[in-house]
């Protein structure tokens, strides 16, 4: 997360063969190595909304947020999951984190129209304190009350997919 301004270079559909994994991916739901995670399931994070991407990161601690995230604002009690995973094509930064608070794609967040196949799982990971955790839902709360919760997760456009091949992870 040493990230500067100065050595930042977007991550895009095109362009994205330079950051290598591993990756990760933090859930609620239970997998098996071999496994594909792919978009066009119910958001963690939006009830009643369908993902138009799968969302991952380089960085286990940014997975233990959506693991953690994904089961509490469903209310389960349960551990999330964090899996390893392989992006099976192009991705680009995460343009709901990427240069926001901070210039930059700190939290190393990624997201792909093409699924993730699971590699492995962390099984070991450590969760935030009870009071960091209350802390960011209680941030989240604040922002769904002000109708600002709302994720960049728009549909891909017509040619899309004739921009991909330069960047397939396959």
């Amino acid at each position: 997360m040493g990230e500067t301004n100065n050595d930042y270079v977007p991550v895009t559909i095109q362009r994205c063969q330079h950051i290598g994994g591993p990756f990760y991916h933090g859930t609620k739901v239970a997998r098996e190595v071999g496994d594909e995670l792919a978009p066009g399931y119910g958001s963690n994070f939006h009830q009643g909304r369908t993902s138009n991407n799968i969302y991952f990161t380089a960085l286990v601690d940014t997975a233990v947020w959506g693991a953690e995230l994904a089961t509490a604002l469903t209310g389960s009690a349960e551990r999330g999951r964090v899996y390893v995973v392989e992006p099976s094509g192009p991705f680009e930064d995460d343009p709901n984190v990427t240069n926001k608070k901070f210039p930059g794609n700190r939290t190393q967040s990624y997201r792909s129209r093409d699924a993730l196949r699971v590699v492995g799982e962390v099984v070991n990971w450590q969760g935030h304190d009870p009071e960091v955790l209350n802390k960011m839902l209680d941030s989240l709360a604040l922002l769904r009350a002000q109708g600002r919760d709302f994720i960049e997760d728009e549909n891909e456009p017509a040619n899309c997919r004739a921009v991909r091949g330069p960047c397939s992870a396959t």
